[in-house]
This record gives C-alpha cells, structure tokens and sequence, in this order.
C-alpha cells in the first residue's frame, strides 16, 4: 500500500502545476446561472498512469512472481561432485537458477566470446596483410613505371575479339585490306 500513497503525492503534484494556470469562468446565456469551467486538461497525466498500471500488471508483478516461485520452490543449486565423463555446460556453473536461465538462453558463452575475439584478431591481420600486398604492388608498379593503376579496371577480352571480327569482316566486304 505504501506505492499507493506515492501515487496520491504525485497526483498532488501534477495538480500544483494546475493552480498556476488560471481558471476561466464562462457564464452560459439564459437566467438558470450555470457556468462552465474551462480549465487545463489532464489527459496526459491520466494517459501516464494508465500507462504505468499497465505495464505493472503486465511486466512487474508477473516476474516478481516467477522470483518469488523460483526462489521459494527451486531454490538455489547444491555443489556435487562431477560424474566421470561428464563435461557440464558454461550456465551449470551458476548458483541461482535465474541466473543459469539468462547465461543459458539470453548471453553467448565465454568460448563463444573468445571465438568471436580470435575472429576479430584474423580479420584485422588479414587487413594488415592485404595492406602490405597492395603497398608492394604499388611500389613495384612505382618501380617498372607500369601504366595501370588502380583506377584502372580490366576489361573482358570476348568483346575486343567480337569487334576485331566484325572489323575484319567489315575490311573483307568492303574491300579494304
């Protein structure tokens, strides 16, 4: 019940805020003397708390339920002893069942993460060794005086031997030779 009363000092709050905003007073035609408020709205603040009692009865209370079950039926792992042969997975280290389920279903392995370092190290060094070939290349490119650079894109050679033919066949009609 104390989360209730919070609620209730918020609400007083958001209604200080209120008072800061004068109140207007519209009188309505005719002589029965009603009068019609127009004041600031509070439909966020009521949009907020819908909100939030919502995802409490949907998120908060569901999974305190579940530690409350896990911690009072399961409770935590008792240390045994290894059978022979037997090779127990990374989460079977953990002492408390929640935390078995997350390394078990929601986080990679220590070797998964260490197989994805050593990945991370033969990218980068093959980078590097892809770097020291392009910059042989070009010193030796610099070296012979070669004319093709790397600007330069290499052509597939059916289509010159295409158009030498047509051009040949072109020269023999023709007469030209």
């Amino acid at each position: 019940m104390v989360v209730w009363s919070s609620f209730r000092l918020l609400n007083t709050l958001a209604r200080k805020n209120e008072l800061m905003v004068p109140v207007v007073k519209r009188y309505m035609g005719g002589g029965h003397g009603n009068t019609m408020n127009i004041e600031v709205s509070r439909w966020q603040w009521h949009k907020f708390k819908d909100l939030f009692h919502y995802y409490v009865l949907v998120g908060a209370i569901p999974l305190s339920l579940i530690c409350f079950y896990v911690n009072i039926f399961i409770g935590p792992a008792k240390l045994a002893e290894i059978p022979e042969g037997y090779t127990p997975k990374h989460w079977e280290y953990h002492r408390h069942p929640i935390t078995r389920f997350i390394a078990q279903y929601l986080q990679p392995s220590f070797q998964q993460e260490y197989e994805k370092y050593l990945h991370h190290l033969y990218e980068d060094d093959e980078a590097a060794k892809m770097r020291l070939v392009a910059k042989a290349i070009k010193e030796k490119m610099a070296e012979r005086h070669d004319y093709q650079a790397y600007y330069y894109r290499p052509v597939t050679a059916k289509y010159f031997r295409e158009t030498k033919a047509i051009t040949e066949r072109t020269k023999e009609i023709m007469g030209e030779n």
